[in-house]
């Protein structure tokens, strides 16, 4: 990236550069105000070229200098990270830990030495062709989590283009302090490099909430909106800018009495943010004394700071899709074991629900993609308990894994994309076979065996919550997918997105199904997609019969203060108003006149 230079202003509109707005999409709440740091993407131009039979060793060589080279910038990245806040620095690491893990033995560097040695390729080329091969089959999951990591495979692909031809990386450290980053796209290495105490916040035309740059923006407490069109049209280093990471807004050289505005929006938000330090020591009880369980979901174990730390009440969702990334060969049950062993023992006691494996045969190590076809629609296809019971050797390992780990504290099993009551049979048979071979090799095991619950995340497996409650010892309600199936749409996909409306009547009605089978069953109902986390549903989710939710660490705060402002029978009360109406327009109006009114 290159830097535009400008004489910095001091004042708002006081340069040539006109007053604008401009909206994207708000991944991190706050308000920062300071002066514009544009950045420039400058393409690299990757050589194309054919290597002599006599050079291709030479050009391995090369190649491993710059994936060393890659391997010391990452540690590096890692001793400077350290100094950051607690939450920044241990997600930070993770990204850190999975770039170098992908510089290490992987697919990436398999395949780019093949295309060395047997294309003939140089190495420029090499990557970048094994780097696109690989973002597209990212690309092409159909799971929001993992297709946003295609952002680390391109970033790991950069950094070895960029040591292999000798480029440089943009610095942070000479920026006035509270400056505001603008820019085309800021890798998860870019933002691990902003100082929180100096940076204001950024925002970038390019990026969704999904990827790891909006993620550590959140542990960062930096405000930043990302996706917003047209951002570096017209603007000038020095010119000052306002971030909404709430609304998704930013404004350059707003004029003063807007500055104002944001001035004190700005105070508010600090003060508020100090507040929200004290939520973690509270109860999680509303007005009227109603206990609600507050979960965390996680997807690396090193998240594990950041929910304690939330006072998260227990590990509500926790996706083992870690163990099988990054990697060419299937994790055997000790590894998971050890994994899952450590998690339960750090939980001291509180409880741990551990998801069988959610993804696809295209998805998994070559061990496994190579046995079956590609699917035509991924969404609909061979895929979580779907392809456990068709590979049951792959399911089998898991659950003996999670049993094992059952004897060092409480654990639920939790078992994904369920649509009819025969497959939870099967996977109960499966676990009770699992335990009695784990008792006849000698190990310990929970007794009773742990609670088997099933993910409604289907439209199908909600309207027939009641049979599946017969053989579920609890639910847990994935409202991401259940949204995306019911609506037929990608919220991954900008053109449809907007279409993504958790408070579509038919999408409300079918959490309803499922709530009202867990209480006729008398069995325990989470719920444990982002809605689950996002505070203006709390009242109608605990109106509706919820008792736990399960979020990201950092929601934790903001939804424990809003089941604490309510009053779960006025709560009950507003619910059953909405659950009256056919238009959502109207739901969405009669929910937020109610959040309002707890302020």
């Amino acid at each position: 990236m290159t830097t535009r230079n400008h004489p910095p202003r001091d004042g708002a509109g006081d340069g040539p550069t006109a007053q604008r707005m401009l909206r994207g999409l708000g991944v991190s709440a706050g308000i920062a105000i300071g002066p514009a740091h544009v950045m420039e993407a400058g393409a690299l131009q990757v050589p194309e070229y054919c290597l002599a039979a006599d050079g291709v060793a030479e050009e391995v060589a090369r190649f491993h200098e710059a994936v060393d080279k890659a391997r010391r910038q990452i540690g590096k990245l890692k001793s400077k990270a350290g100094s950051l806040p607690a939450d920044a620095a241990s997600d930070i690491a993770i990204l850190l830990d999975a770039h170098q893990a992908m510089l290490s033995g992987s697919r990436l560097i398999r395949g780019v030495e093949r295309r060395i040695r047997e294309e003939r390729q140089n190495a420029e080329l090499a990557v970048q062709q094994e780097i696109t091969v690989l973002a597209q089959s990212f690309a092409a999951m159909d799971d929001a989590y993992l297709a946003a990591r295609v952002a680390d495979v391109r970033e790991v692909g950069r950094r070895l283009i960029r040591n292999l031809m000798e480029t440089p990386y943009q610095a942070f450290s000479r920026l006035p302090d509270g400056a505001i980053i603008l820019a085309e796209e800021l890798s998860p290495s870019d933002t691990a490099l902003l100082d929180p105490r100096r940076i204001g916040g950024f925002a970038t035309v390019l990026g969704g909430a999904e990827g790891h740059t909006a993620i550590m923006a959140r542990s960062l407490g930096l405000p930043a909106v990302l996706g917003a069109a047209g951002l570096l049209q017209g603007v000038q280093t020095g010119d000052l800018v306002v971030i909404d990471g709430r609304a998704g807004r930013v404004l350059i050289n707003p004029p003063a009495d807007v500055l104002a505005d944001y001035r004190q929006r700005r105070s508010l938000w600090r003060a508020e943010r100090e507040q929200l330090k004290a939520m973690a020591g509270l109860a999680s009880v509303t007005r009227d004394g109603a206990a609600i369980t507050l979960h965390a979901n996680l997807e690396l174990p090193r998240e594990l700071d950041g929910a304690r730390d939330g006072g998260a009440g227990g590990i509500g969702l926790l996706r083992t899709e870690f163990l099988y990334m990054n990697r060419d060969d299937l994790p055997g049950e000790e590894e998971q074991y050890e994994v899952l062993r450590d998690l339960v023992i750090a939980m001291e006691g509180r409880p741990v629900t551990a998801r069988t494996l959610d993804v696809g045969g295209e998805k998994l190590a070559g061990a496994l993609a190579d046995r079956f076809a590609t699917p035509a629609n991924p969404a609909l296809g061979l895929r979580a308990i779907r392809l456990g019971l068709k590979e049951p050797k792959l399911l089998e390992a898991q659950l003996a894994a999670m049993l094992r780990a059952s004897a060092h504290g409480p654990l639920r099993i939790l078992v994904p994309m369920i649509s009819q009551p025969s497959e939870m049979r099967r996977v109960r048979e499966l676990l009770r076979a699992v335990a009695r071979r784990l008792v006849r090799r000698g190990h310990a095991i929970a007794d009773p065996l742990p609670p088997l619950g099933a993910m409604i995340e289907i439209p199908g497996a909600a309207l027939a919550a009641d049979s599946l409650a017969s053989v579920s010892d609890f639910f847990a309600i994935g409202t991401n997918d259940l949204i995306q199936y019911t609506l037929a749409i990608d919220r991954g996909d900008e053109q449809v997105a907007y279409l993504y409306d958790p408070l579509h009547p038919a999408v409300l009605r079918l959490v309803q199904f499922a709530v009202d089978a867990a209480r006729r069953a008398k069995i325990p109902v989470s719920v444990c997609g982002e809605m689950a986390g996002d505070a203006r549903y709390a009242a109608l989710l605990l109106g509706l019969g919820v008792r736990e939710l399960s979020m990201a660490p950092a929601h934790l705060p903001l939804v424990k203060r809003r089941v604490r402002g309510l009053d779960l029978g006025e709560a009950t009360r507003r619910a059953d108003m909405i659950m009256g109406q056919t238009d959502g327009d109207r739901i969405a109006a009669l929910l937020d006149d109610f959040n309002e009114a707890l302020g």
